[in-house]
C-alpha cells in the first residue's frame, strides 16, 4: 500500500516555537504585543496599505469591514457566488443582503463586466474576491465602484504574496481581508488580517477591531483614557498567536517561491491532458503575479467528478471539490438576491478539483498523482 498523499499539510519554518517562546517570557499574551506590531509593520511595508490591523481570522477581517462600510438596513453588496460563506456572511450579519454576479472562465473570479448591471440604488460595495490568489480585473472594478461611489473591499483571503500589475492584493479596494488558517500559504492556525488602504479608516477600523473603545490610541499615549465610542467587537489574536504568525512571515518569501515551483511542476505534467481534451489547467493572466495557493484542474464535460475523487482516494491521493456556490444554498436563497445567470459558476463548480498542495510535496509525489489522475480519466 503506497502511502497517503495528504490534500494539505501545513508547513512549519522550524522559527515559530522560539518566537512563542519568546512571547511568553516577555509575559504579555494578550494581543497587539511586541509580535503583533511586528506583524503589523511586515503586512503594512509588503503591501504598501495604511494600515494593517491582526485579526482572530479572515472571517474577523471581513466583520470588520461590514461595520466600516456603515450599511443601512438592508444595503446591498456585490460579489461572486463562488466564494466561502464569510464573503457573505460578514454582511448579512449587518443586515445586509449579498447580491451574486457571475464568474469569468477564466480564472473563476467575479466577472467585472456583469458588475455594473447589478449595481440599484441600494448598492453600497462590491466585495472581489482573488481565487487560488489570482488577481480579480481591479482596474476595472475600482473604476466601476469610484463612478458609483461604491467602497470596493477585497476578499484576499488566498492573496498573501499575490499582486496585479505589481500591487499587493488587498490594497487595491478600500479594505482588503487576509487569511493565515493552517490551509493557507503562511499561517498561525487560525488568523487573520484587515488592510486599511485610506488613512481616513484608519482611527475607525482600530476601534472597531478594540470592542468599540479608542484603546488602541490610549495605549499609544494619545488619550489619557480610552471610552466606548461605537460599534465594535473583541477582533484581535492573542500574541502567541502573532508570534507563529511572524514566524511565518519572516520566511513568507520562500514559502511562497516552494509552492510555485510545486505549482509549475504540476502545470507542466498536466499538460497532455488538457491537450487531449480531458481536463483545463488554471489560467493566471500575465498581468497577474500568483503566489501558488492552490492547483486546481476543470474536468471536461460528461466526467463524473465523484467517481474520479473517489478513485483517487482510493490510490491514498486527497484531491477535494470546492465551494458549493451560495445562490444555491438555504441562507444564500434567504438573505441575497441573484443578478443575471450563474452558468459558469454552476457548471465550473461541479467540475473542478483541488489537487494536494503544500510545502514538502515532492516531484515523485507529483508524478504519482499525475500518473493515478491519467489513469482513471483513460481508464
Amino acid at each position: 500500500m503506497k502511502p497517503d498523499i495528504p490534500f494539505n499539510k501545513p508547513y512549519l519554518t522550524g522559527n515559530e516555537l522560539q518566537a512563542i517562546t519568546e512571547a511568553h517570557e516577555a509575559g504579555r499574551l494578550a494581543g497587539d504585543g511586541i509580535f503583533t506590531l511586528k506583524c503589523h509593520d511586515w503586512l503594512r511595508h509588503t503591501t504598501g496599505s495604511a494600515a494593517a490591523l491582526l485579526t482572530h481570522s479572515c472571517t474577523a477581517a471581513l466583520e470588520m469591514s461590514a461595520i466600516l462600510a456603515d450599511l443601512e438596513p438592508d444595503a446591498e453588496v456585490i460579489m461572486p457566488s463562488f466564494t466561502f460563506v464569510s464573503t457573505a456572511n460578514a454582511f448579512v450579519m449587518r443586515g445586509a443582503k449579498p447580491v451574486f454576479v457571475d464568474i469569468r472562465e477564466d480564472t473563476l473570479n467575479i466577472d467585472e463586466s456583469l458588475i455594473a448591471a447589478a449595481i440599484s440604488e441600494k448598492t453600497k460595495a462590491i466585495v472581489p474576491v482573488h481565487y487560488a490568489g489570482v488577481a480579480c480585473e481591479m482596474d476595472t472594478i475600482t473604476a466601476v465602484a469610484a463612478r458609483n461611489h461604491l467602497m470596493v473591499i477585497e476578499d484576499a483571503a488566498q492573496g498573501v504574496l499575490s499582486r496585479y500589475k505589481g500591487r499587493a492584493l488587498g490594497s487595491l479596494g478600500d479594505l482588503g481581508a487576509y487569511s493565515f488558517h493552517e490551509t493557507k500559504n503562511i499561517i498561525s492556525g487560525e488568523g487573520g488580517a484587515l488592510l486599511v488602504n485610506r488613512e481616513e479608516l484608519i482611527t475607525s477600523a482600530e476601534i472597531v477591531r478594540e470592542k468599540g473603545t479608542d484603546r488602541s490610541q490610549y495605549f499609544r499615549g494619545e488619550l489619557d483614557k480610552y471610552t466606548w465610542q461605537g460599534i465594535g467587537s473583541s477582533f484581535l489574536p492573542g500574541e502567541l498567536i502573532a508570534a507563529f504568525l511572524y514566524a511565518q512571515l519572516q520566511s513568507a518569501q520562500a514559502i511562497t517561491e516552494a509552492r510555485l515551483s510545486l505549482w509549475g511542476q504540476y502545470n507542466q505534467a498536466l499538460e497532455p491532458l488538457e491537450r487531449e481534451g480531458f481536463i483545463r489547467r488554471p489560467h493566471v493572466p500575465a498581468h497577474c503575479q500568483h503566489n501558488g495557493h492552490m492547483y486546481y484542474i476543470v474536468l471536461a464535460e460528461g466526467i463524473d467528478r465523484a467517481a474520479v475523487l473517489r478513485e483517487l482516494a482510493s490510490a491514498s491521493i486527497h484531491a477535494v471539490f470546492h465551494y458549493i456556490p451560495l445562490h444555491s444554498s438555504p441562507a444564500g436563497k434567504r438573505f441575497a438576491r441573484v443578478a443575471g445567470s450563474m452558468r459558469i459558476t454552476e457548471t465550473l463548480s461541479e467540475r473542478l478539483i483541488r489537487l494536494p498542495m503544500w510545502v514538502g510535496l515532492t516531484p515523485s509525489d507529483i508524478e504519482r498523482i499525475v500518473f493515478e489522475l491519467t489513469r482513471i480519466l483513460k481508464r
